[in-house]
């Protein structure tokens, strides 16, 4: 059984509620379950911090013993150059997620000090980037 865990950044939390025209009306916890219940040949778990510390000791706890990482960063992936070398220094491979095309937004969000390091990169197809990611590890 794979095991796989989904890591989203800041303002995540609030799926469903923020901005629904970008991010849709689902909450996280309802698309967990739906992926969870769809995917049974694998564990998947969440964890989800605005602190960009407790992300970075999340992929150090999480990446020498996981076969993959989803790693959402939101807002994080255009700032923050700790957690880009902290998916350098692990093992497990991360495949970087992101709801929205970034490309289309924000010239800001065409960064990301996580994509030189990621496995792979999805972008742009709503909560169904994480169920693409969850498919390129099975």
């Amino acid at each position: 059984m794979k095991k796989l865990i989904i890591l989203n950044g800041p303002n995540l939390n609030l799926l469903g509620k923020r901005e629904p025209n970008i991010y849709g009306s689902l909450s996280f916890t309802e698309f967990l379950d739906q992926i969870q219940s769809k995917y049974p040949s694998a564990t998947i778990q969440h964890f989800q911090s605005n602190i960009e510390g407790e992300l970075i000791d999340k992929l150090q706890e999480v990446g020498f013993s996981y076969d993959g990482i989803i790693l959402n960063a939101a807002a994080y992936t255009h700032t923050s150059i700790g957690i880009g070398d902290a998916v350098k220094a692990i093992e497990t491979p991360v495949v970087e997620v992101h709801i929205s095309n970034t490309f289309g937004r924000e010239e800001f969000r065409h960064q990301s000090y996580v994509s030189p390091n990621a496995k792979g990169i999805i972008l742009g197809f709503g909560l169904q980037s994480y169920e693409l990611a969850i498919q390129s590890f099975l």
